[in-house]
């Protein structure tokens, strides 16, 4: 994982390290969550806001209130759903590479 905002994406490109952690945490998820056998409530919430968060790291950069929000809605989705949790702790990782929360 890239953790350093000072990285460089392995491949060479010019594309910004927090970006390509984003989509592959996001990535991950979604293919877990597709694989997970159980049907659950907000799951169709959850793979919306995967979608979103999809398009919001390829698009350039992106809102954090927006990623922040997206990432609430996929944890309230998913959160009791024990098997996903690796996958949503690393999307939330991801999103924190584009800066903390704002302080209240």
């Amino acid at each position: 994982m890239l953790r350093s905002l000072g990285q460089r994406p392995v491949t060479g490109s010019d594309e910004d390290p927090r970006a390509v952690e984003l989509k592959s945490a996001v990535s991950r998820l979604r293919r877990e969550l597709a694989a997970h056998p159980a049907e659950f409530t907000d799951r169709a919430v959850a793979e919306d806001e995967l979608a979103a968060l999809a398009a919001m790291a390829v698009g350039g950069i992106p809102e954090v209130p927006r990623l922040r929000r997206s990432l609430l809605l996929i944890a309230g989705s998913i959160g009791s759903v024990s098997a996903l949790a690796k996958g949503l702790a690393d999307v939330r990782s991801a999103v924190e590479l584009y800066g903390e929360p704002p302080r209240r």
